[in-house]
């Protein structure tokens, strides 16, 4: 009998552009740690191989999982915006889209 297929643990998943959670997390951890400058990492942009810098946020849920105030969030360029959302909204996901806040 086949076992079913385990999900790797979340330090191992890749996310976006194929770069894995953990390199992520150690460069979260690296730039909080560091006091002589106090920086917070880019958010860059959660379509498939970009690297852009994120200015929106695009929220989400899936409403047969999530209840309805539930939201999950995407982050996109100005170049993806649209096309995450057009993503989302196909499937009924979508809930709305907002600028994020000046860094």
């Amino acid at each position: 009998m086949m076992k079913p297929h385990a999900s790797p643990p979340p330090s191992e998943r890749a996310v976006p552009g194929g770069v894995p959670v953990a390199v992520r997390h150690s460069q979260l951890n690296d730039a909080m740690s560091d006091t002589s400058t106090p920086s917070l990492p880019e958010l860059r942009c959660s379509s498939k191989g970009c690297i852009a810098a994120a200015v929106y946020a695009v929220k989400w849920n899936n409403p047969r999982l999530h209840p309805p105030e539930r939201r999950k969030t995407w982050l996109a360029c100005a170049a993806h915006r649209d096309s995450l959302a057009s993503f989302l909204a196909a499937r009924g996901f979508w809930r709305e889209t907002e600028p994020l806040p000046p860094r």
